[in-house]
């Protein structure tokens, strides 16, 4: 195992044709956001390059960008390491994905068809499943699809486009609560799923604010936990 903590062979190495850099900065996003490469790594250019089978040149420049962003913290004389959030920063980013989620619910539950309904259903059943089978990744990448499946059926390109600049932060966040969130967390989506159903608007909203404070609570509880 290399001091950045991945194991041979668990990165796939790029293909080279394409947008490398493109590439290379969101194969490292994605590794950040899972908590493969998890907050406060050294983050070494020649290692991250050899997992990439790529040169030094895009691993520095994705790593810049991802500096640029708030993903990454460049320090004087000593590198690049994975950001720490603060305390601070989790509430405030949790904190707007409760109100752009609560007014989703509400759109959703205004204007969802049966089709949009039998999705939410089978992203459900999916991440009921990923919870019984203590698949924490295929849970925080299936409860990533239903939120997302929930802003579409909102049907508000503005509205889906700020919760896409929260999105992958939401996830961040979200990761290492996942196990703790477990079934209650799917239960709550079975409720909203009703609510959207039944076109009931108001009990969407509410369902949908609880169950972002809910996770926002209990990121903020991990460690006493």
């Amino acid at each position: 195992m290399l001091s950045t903590g991945l194991p041979q062979g668990a990165v796939p190495r790029l293909e080279r044709p394409g947008p490398l850099r493109e590439r290379v900065y969101e194969t490292l996003l994605e590794l950040i956001t899972t908590r493969a490469l998890r907050p406060g790594q050294h983050l070494v250019e020649s290692e991250l390059a050899g997992h990439l089978g790529v040169s030094r040149q895009p691993v520095r420049e994705a790593l810049q960008r991802l500096s640029t962003d708030g993903w990454v913290d460049l320090r004087p004389a000593q590198g690049a390491f994975v950001h720490e959030p603060t305390e601070e920063e989790a509430d405030q980013l949790l904190t707007v994905r409760t109100l752009l989620e609560a007014e989703a619910a509400r759109l959703a539950a205004a204007n969802a068809g049966s089709a949009g309904i039998a999705e939410l259903e089978r992203l459900c059943a999916q991440g009921e499943r990923a919870v019984a089978q203590d698949d924490v990744e295929e849970a925080v990448a299936t409860n990533a699809a239903f939120h997302a499946k929930v802003m579409e059926l909102a049907g508000n390109a503005v509205l889906a486009e700020l919760a896409a600049q929260v999105g992958r932060r939401v996830r961040w966040y979200y990761t290492p609560v996942a196990r703790q969130r477990g079934k209650q967390s799917w239960s709550e989506h079975r409720e909203l799923i009703a609510a959207i159903a039944a076109r009931d608007e108001g009990r969407a909203t509410e369902l949908m604010r609880a169950h972002t404070e809910h996770t926002r609570r209990t990121y903020h509880e991990r460690e006493r936990s």
